[in-house]
C-alpha cells in the first residue's frame, strides 16, 4: 500500500479475526485495562499489612498523595468525592500507558472512551451539587448580579455543556498525537529515537491523567461550594 502510515500489529485485531467477532479494539483494550486494575486491587487487598511493601506501598503513596492534594484544594468536603476522582485517575493512567506496550493501543486514543468518562464526570458533579444544595443549586448558574441572571444563566449552561467536550478532545488529542509521533520516530530511527521518547511519553501520559483528574476536581469543588 502506497502512502500513509503502516498499520501496526494490534493484538486485539488479531483476536477479533481469530474469534470472528467485531468488537471495537478500544473496547477490548478497555476491558483488558479493567482486568489489570481488578487483579492489582485483588493483590493489594489480599496482603494488607501495617508496614506496607511492594504494591501496597505504591498504592498508598498514589492514593495518599492524591487525597492530600484534593483536601488541600477543596477542603474536607473533598473526601466524600475523592473515591470517584481517584478511580478516574488510576483508570485513565492505566489506559494511557497501554499505548506504550507493543501490540496494544491506548483506549484513550479513541474519542468514545474519553466521551464516556467525560459524561460520567459531568453527571457526577451535577448530581453532587443537586444532592448538597437541592433547588438552590440553580444559583450556581445565575451569577452574582440579579439583573444579569438571565444572561448569566445562558452563558453558564453553555459553559457547563462544553465541559465534557473539552475533557474528551483534550485527552484524545494528546494521547493520539503521542501515538502518531512514536510511529513516525520509529520509522525514522527505530531504536535510537524511540527508546528515549518512551520515557518522555510515559511522563506525558501520567500528566494527561492528572490533568483530567485536576479538572474533575475543579468542577466538583464548584458544585460543593455554596453559590453567592
Amino acid at each position: 500500500m502506497a502512502g500513509g502510515l503502516p498499520h501496526p500489529l494490534l493484538i486485539m485485531t488479531e483476536l477479533n479475526n481469530a474469534l470472528g467477532t467485531h468488537i471495537p479494539n478500544h473496547v477490548w483494550y478497555t476491558w483488558f485495562g479493567m482486568g489489570v486494575l481488578f487483579v492489582l486491587g485483588f493483590i493489594v487487598s489480599r496482603r494488607l499489612s501495617l508496614v506496607p511493601g511492594g504494591v501496597q506501598n505504591l498504592a498508598e503513596i498514589i492514593i495518599g498523595g492524591l487525597e492530600d492534594f484534593v483536601v488541600s484544594n477543596v477542603g474536607e468536603g473533598g473526601r466524600q468525592v475523592f473515591p470517584f476522582m481517584c478511580t478516574l485517575f488510576v483508570y485513565i493512567l492505566v489506559l494511557n500507558l497501554m499505548g506504550l506496550v507493543p501490540g496494544f493501543d491506548a483506549p484513550t486514543a479513541n474519542v468514545n472512551t474519553n466521551a464516556a468518562m467525560a459524561v460520567c464526570t459531568f453527571l457526577y458533579y451535577n448530581y453532587i451539587g443537586i444532592k448538597l444544595h437541592g433547588a438552590h443549586y440553580i444559583k450556581h448558574f445565575m451569577g452574582p448580579i440579579p439583573a444579569l441572571s438571565p444572561l448569566m444563566f445562558i452563558i453558564e449552561v453553555v459553559s457547563h455543556i462544553s465541559r465534557p467536550l473539552s475533557l474528551t478532545l483534550r485527552l484524545f488529542g494528546n494521547i493520539r498525537g503521542e501515538e502518531i509521533v512514536l510511529v513516525l520516530l520509529f520509522l525514522l530511527a527505530p531504536v535510537v529515537s524511540t527508546l528515549p521518547m518512551y520515557f518522555l511519553f510515559m511522563l506525558a501520559k501520567v500528566i494527561q491523567a492528572f490533568i483530567f483528574f485536576m479538572l474533575t476536581m475543579i468542577y466538583l469543588k464548584g458544585s460543593l461550594e455554596e453559590a453567592h
